[in-house]
């Protein structure tokens, strides 16, 4: 019997820092990551080489390392200088001695590092506008000419709202709701573009259209607030069109009088309320611009992916509405918009409303409060016309169709689904349909609130970035999909937003009245989500970069707790939820906000000692270890008795104090385990835990050794539980267990 040979390892997806697309970096040492694949049993990596791959002739450089290590590792070579591209491949050795081919040639371009780079200024319409009411958006524009033999053009911009940047009448780029939501005063995010294929020797037009977006539309908890960042939509761009002599032609958005404003069809964009667009409409009448004054220094390169337009969803039916309008079934939850082709007459309105259920055959508004969430268009005429907005998105499954001219036909209708564009990573599939489908609710809903910034929920007057969702959901975000670039970047707004005393805000990116006092669980989405990214994505430069932050929010905890270490006092969320709580009072759950705010404590403090640890930072390992034990020695003193039972006879305390190690011993476990078992057993299996016990109960039980118990917790199909709302047609996660 003849052995084949084993096959040298192969070397694939060479990556720069967590970038799908190194296009505009703002890493000058990114670091690397790849994959090996190899059919060899056990193999393992002994060694690497990296080699630089120079944009001339001259000889590469090249670096080899003797290490198992594959994921981040540091940049070998110089640093990378703003416009720089590079290309690196990478080769192996293994445990079996073989040696890898070369990788392909993986590249990466910087961005414009620093401020001096731009010699752009922010452009805004000259004239006046209420901010405080929608306004039409603005389209910028200016022509230019370009000389023969350009090799290569690149358009640097970035807007006060939201933009989409056109060259000759084509779109730029495939991004959407760029540049996102940041806090725009501390963090601005640019994108880079590459044009060269827009480009064309002699006459060009670079252009935007400018949206309202989160800078200066309707945002906020109760929906309210209009313009909390700035009145006035402005656009920032730098496009270098590159020749081969190494010369450049820059066209920049500055006050030399070739740039001009007019209005055009979209006459409202609004995240809250919707799009309308009057397709009759083009701009006629163009206008000077001013210079907006703004710092450059608060701009930063993306980190994380873009938002896109990921799927497209056929309608499953057309129904009619008790009152007797069109309905459209999705047959799925989703979040994005409707691209609609229609013919028609010029002046006819269409309008699409948009809700995620049903009320006794009719849309269902009501829970999306003030949010009108409502598209309109109205036709040019004389054939078929395509549409789709640009600056705005809804969470809905269901839309009401009026106005249509004719046969309203599915195949005229797709809904576009738009998110973060996240590369997934993990997946689950089991024998029980109920459970797959409750996966699959978790994954559209993760999809749905990934949308720049973690959020709430994707369709009512809110939409904000809860510090306290995305601190219980990281573990699951960052199994489903690759969220490293993601988070990281939302993490970097998060210590941007926090207090001198270190307090973090309930939501991030700030835009609430009032949220920022220092509330446990949500304020531990400091500590809590780096470390989770860690133990996920193994990146320590990530908690050297958060560690101010992190270190800042445990002292703050701290100082609310005092000597007793008991944090006590003070508004708290505490668990969230709870099923058993009053429905006008969500925070009053069985299990008091003092357990949840001292237990939170200690878990913080105990992260902060071991990313000090893996930092190589003794002292502070040292002292944050101390401060871990004396919050649960007091936690221990207060709330736990000699049995092991706490004071707090109630689900979540119990899978807090096993999941944060709050208990002392073995023994201490096991009782705190079987009395946790009871109490599920007594409940009969439904939940009875809020947004802080629900992550924790199946693994405390499991840890405990309740398998069963955790297994009919799970697998319960009365309200309150998972799987109720998949047996009531659920296809996201519900905000509340009875939704």
């Amino acid at each position: 019997m003849s052995v084949s040979p084993l096959l040298p390892p192969v070397v694939e997806a060479v990556r720069f820092e967590h970038h799908r697309l190194a296009l505009g970096i703002g890493e000058t040492r990114p670091r690397l990551s790849w994959r090996v694949r190899t059919d060899s049993p056990g193999w393992q990596q002994t060694s690497y080489e990296v080699e630089l791959v120079g944009p001339d002739d001259s000889a590469p450089a090249r670096v080899a390392v003797a290490t198992d290590e594959s994921v981040l590792v540091p940049w070998p070579f110089s640093a990378l200088s703003s416009r720089e591209r590079v290309g690196v491949r990478v080769r192996v050795t293994g445990s079996d001695g073989l040696a890898s081919d070369w990788s392909p040639v993986a590249y990466a371009e910087a961005g414009l590092l620093r401020p001096e780079d731009w010699s752009a200024q922010f452009l805004s319409a000259d004239w006046d506008e209420d901010a405080q009411q929608d306004q039409p958006a603005t389209e910028l524009r200016r022509e230019f000419t370009v000389r023969p033999g350009f090799s290569s053009a690149r358009l640097y911009a970035t807007a006060l709202g939201v933009y989409e940047a056109s060259l000759n009448g084509a779109v730029v780029g495939d991004q959407v709701l760029t540049p996102g939501w940041t806090p725009y005063d501390k963090r601005l995010r640019y994108q880079t573009y590459d044009v060269t294929d827009l480009i064309r020797e002699g006459d060009n037009t670079l252009g935007a259209i400018l949206g309202d977006g989160w800078y200066r539309g309707r945002i906020g908890f109760d929906g309210k607030t209009r313009a909390i960042y700035g009145d006035r939509l402005a656009w920032l761009a730098q496009l270098e069109i590159r020749y081969p002599d190494g010369s450049v032609e820059t066209i920049a958005t500055d006050a030399d009088g070739r740039w001009s404003a007019a209005t055009g069809p979209i006459r409202r964009s609004s995240i809250y309320d919707g799009e309308t667009h009057d397709a009759r409409l083009a701009p006629t009448e163009w206008h000077a611009v001013r210079v907006e004054s703004r710092d450059l220094a608060t701009l930063v390169a993306p980190t994380g992916p873009a938002v896109r337009r990921i799927e497209e969803v056929a309608p499953v039916a057309i129904q009619t509405s008790p009152s007797g309008k069109p309905l459209l079934d999705f047959g799925q939850n989703l979040v994005g918009r409707i691209r609609l082709t229609v013919s028609g007459d010029a002046g006819q309105e269409i309008t699409l409303r948009h809700a995620e259920v049903l009320e006794d055959g009719e849309l269902a508004v009501g829970p999306l409060r003030t949010a009108e969430a409502t598209d309109r268009y109205i036709l040019r005429g004389g054939g078929p016309e395509t549409w789709e907005p640009r600056f705005t998105f809804h969470g809905f499954r269901y839309a009401e169709v009026t106005g249509w001219p004719g046969e309203l036909r599915a195949d005229d209708l797709r809904a576009v689904v738009i998110h973060s564009d996240l590369e997934r990573t993990g997946f689950f599939e089991c024998s029980d349909p109920l459970v797959n489908r409750l996966h699959e609710n978790v994954v559209w809903g993760m999809r749905g609130n990934f949308l720049d910034v973690p959020t709430d929920c994707p369709q009512r007057d809110e939409r904000l970035g809860w510090t306290g969702d995305i601190q219980v959901f990281s573990p699951t975000a960052s199994f489903l999909y690759d969220s490293a670039g993601f988070l990281g970047s939302w993490l970097a707004d998060l210590a941007s937003e926090q207090g001198p005393d270190g307090t973090v805000p309930f939501v991030v990116p700030k835009c609430v009245p009032g949220a920022d006092l220092p509330t446990a669980a949500w304020g531990d989405a400091a500590t809590v989500v780096p470390w989770v990214l860690y133990q996920r994505f193994g990146d320590a430069g990530l908690l050297a970069a958060q560690f101010d932050s992190m270190r800042a929010w445990v002292d703050r905890e701290s100082v609310a707790a005092g000597p007793s270490r008991l944090w006590d006092t003070g508004f708290q969320f505490g668990d969230w939820l709870d099923p058993t709580a009053p429905a006008e009072r969500p925070e009053l759950a069985k299990t008091p906000a003092e357990i949840v705010a001292t237990a939170y404590f200690a878990r913080s403090a105990e992260i902060v000692a071991s990313v000090a640890t893996v930092l190589g930072r003794e002292q502070d390992a040292a002292i944050y270890a101390e401060l871990a034990a004396e919050v649960r020695a007091a936690f221990q003193a207060e709330y736990v008795t000699g049995a092991g039972r706490l004071m707090a006879d109630a689900p979540t305390a119990y899978a807090l104090a096993l999941q944060f190690a709050l208990l002392t011993d073995a023994t201490q476990r096991a009782r705190a385990g079987d009395r946790l078992a009871e109490l599920v057993r007594a409940g009969g299996y439904k939940v009875a835990t809020g947004f802080v016990g629900t992550p924790l109960i199946c693994d405390a039980l499991t840890e405990t050794g309740h398998l069963d118990a955790a297994y009919r917790l799970l697998l319960q199909t009365e309200c309150p539980s998972w799987l109720y709302p998949v047996t009531q047609g659920a296809t996201t996660i519900w905000e509340r267990w009875d939704s």
